[in-house]
């Protein structure tokens, strides 16, 4: 019997071989890594594509929304370029942060999300932006499109969230927000990162 076109044969790596959209940049792929629920920093390990324990979170506080990346992106030369105060990319797949109205309680799903904006975070020298987005097929944020439809309760925990989650007591942060964007330059960031990782990985 012959396997379905749709279907993979063996687990396809989640940054690699999963698909960045069909929709792209406004709806993208989201690999999910961690949920409000998780009290410990879970990534995926970039040789096997499975999730691994990366370390406990340091402070008390746990990310506010869904948060995992974008497939087949890479932040490199190019999203460098639009972080005019980092030195270089972070050389890892693009984050992202994905608002639900349900709450979702379990890492590695997959998920369709309408980008609304993003945040430009400079970690240590290097432009480690963070796309905001909803889910796309959520009722609740249907209406949904850009950054002012966002609560700014909502995103002031997204930005306290990311300013503290490395620090350890006793030394100062190398992490620094620097903006809350709206959706083109969300847009930007995406097609930017996607460049450079068809010129990375081909």
């Amino acid at each position: 019997m012959a396997f379905p076109k749709t279907f993979y044969r063996w687990r396809p790596h989640p940054w690699h071989g999963l698909e960045a959209g069909e929709d792209l940049p406004r709806i993208v792929n989201a690999y999910i890594e961690m949920t409000p629920f998780d009290a410990v920093k879970y990534e995926v390990d970039k040789t096997t594509g499975y999730l691994r324990v990366d370390r406990p979170q340091l402070t008390s506080s746990m990310t506010p929304t869904l948060y995992g990346f974008i497939p087949q992106t890479y932040c490199s030369a190019r999203v460098h370029a639009l972080s005019p105060t980092s030195k270089r990319g972070d050389t890892d797949p693009l984050d992202i942060c994905v608002i639900t109205e349900r709450p979702i309680n379990r890492g590695e799903v997959i998920l369709r999300a309408r980008v609304v904006g993003g945040i430009q975070m400079v970690d240590n020298g290097e432009a480690d932006d963070k796309i905001i987005a909803v889910l796309d097929n959520d009722q609740f944020w249907k209406n949904a499109n850009g950054i002012d439809d966002i609560s700014p309760a909502l995103l002031e925990r997204l930005r306290h969230y990311f300013a503290t989650y490395k620090l350890v007591p006793g030394q100062p942060s190398d992490v620094q927000i620097e903006d809350i964007y709206d959706r083109d330059h969300a847009y930007s960031v995406i097609e930017a990162a996607m460049e450079d990782y068809t010129e990375e990985y081909g």
